[in-house]
């Protein structure tokens, strides 16, 4: 086991830090004291989700592709954090492409991050002694149980590894494959989170996720199309108890996948009804065929989570849907024709 040393104002890397959950992340080791250096190159992003933090002494971005080597000691904006001595503590890898909707709009770059950009990442934790943290997905679980029944670590499931979503799916499973590798060859200090559906501010636009689109139409008060049926289900965590699991992951010994996510589900059109009440619309609600690319994602089991981490979601989904609703109406402007809409 490495050895911690104890420094005051820990480095942290966070690739894809101008994404959902990246910049969240972002804000919240930020506003704790520590110095984050954000890299990310916006092909899933957006620089609107970081602006705030580029007043802050103690956070630098990169516009960088993982898959892409880099000096950090050679890059004059850290020489602050003096990285050629302290380098980094911890590295977080969020970097990857995700768009439900658009799946096949950037597969190569997909793939190539959840390989080259992972092992790129790994050797940049070997070469700091830094502990490190890989953000999987749910997806790897593939099709869920046909009785419904929530997923443990330990569940394998069926996933077609040479379909459409391959890069992603079979991408974050070799990622995984990698990081273990890593860990076992190397000794390095690494975890795994495997996160299941995510909401609350800064969520991409456009990309099929269910969440914002609600929002979108309900807001506008057009018609709320939901991709599946009335018997639809998903499970979905805020952002800020998903970001208090990363970093709480960081600082404990967990090297096994750890699941994080809510255990409690709801109906699509129940979802659909609370974002109507929320916004007091006349949106009514039909039902569509899924996008070509989705799969009914996995409940998870996060007994792993509770017991060996002490962690589970805190934020009630009414309230996290209230903040969620408030951030798209105050940043709506950015989502009309003529501006890019980018996690």
């Amino acid at each position: 086991m490495t050895t911690k040393v104890y420094i005051e104002n820990k480095n942290i890397l966070v690739l894809g830090g101008a994404g959902f959950i990246g910049s969240h992340l972002c804000e919240y080791l930020v506003k704790k004291g520590d110095n984050v250096i954000c890299v990310d190159n916006f092909v899933s992003s957006d620089v609107e989700n970081i602006n705030a933090l580029l007043e802050y002494p103690n956070f630098e971005f990169i516009r960088h592709d993982i898959t892409e080597e880099i000096d950090f000691v050679r890059d004059p904006e850290l020489r602050k954090f003096k990285v050629e001595a302290q380098g980094f503590q911890e590295i977080y890898n969020l970097a990857c492409p995700t768009a439900p909707k658009d799946f096949a709009k950037f597969p190569i770059d997909t793939a190539k991050a959840n390989s080259v950009g992972v092992i790129n990442s790994l050797e940049w934790a070997k070469k700091y002694n830094a502990r490190y943290l890989l953000a999987s997905t749910s997806a790897v679980y593939g099709r869920p149980p046909e009785d419904g029944s929530s997923v443990k670590e330990s569940y394998y499931g069926l996933l077609d590894y040479l379909g459409p979503r391959a890069c992603y799916n079979e991408g974050k499973r070799f990622a995984e494959t990698l990081v273990i590798t890593y860990r076992d060859t190397y000794q390095l200090n690494t975890s795994i989170a495997r996160i299941f559906s995510t909401y609350g501010p800064k969520m991409l636009q456009h990309s099929g996720r269910q969440i914002p689109d609600f929002i979108r139409a309900a807001v506008d008060n057009t018609e709320i199309s939901i991709a599946g049926d009335e018997h639809s289900v998903l499970s979905f965590c805020y952002v800020k108890d998903i970001v208090e699991g990363l970093v709480a992951l960081m600082a404990s010994e967990i090297s096994e996948p750890l699941n994080l996510g809510n255990e409690q589900f709801y109906t699509l059109t129940e979802l659909a009804k609370k974002i109507i009440a929320i916004t007091n619309s006349s949106s009514s609600i039909a039902y569509t065929n899924k996008y070509q690319y989705s799969t009914q994602p996995a409940i998870p089991d996060i007994s792993k989570a509770k017991e060996d981490l002490n962690w589970f979601p805190l934020v009630s989904l009414d309230n996290g849907l209230k903040e969620a609703i408030d951030y798209y109406k105050a940043t709506a402007f950015l989502h009309k024709p003529g501006f890019s809409d980018r996690e």
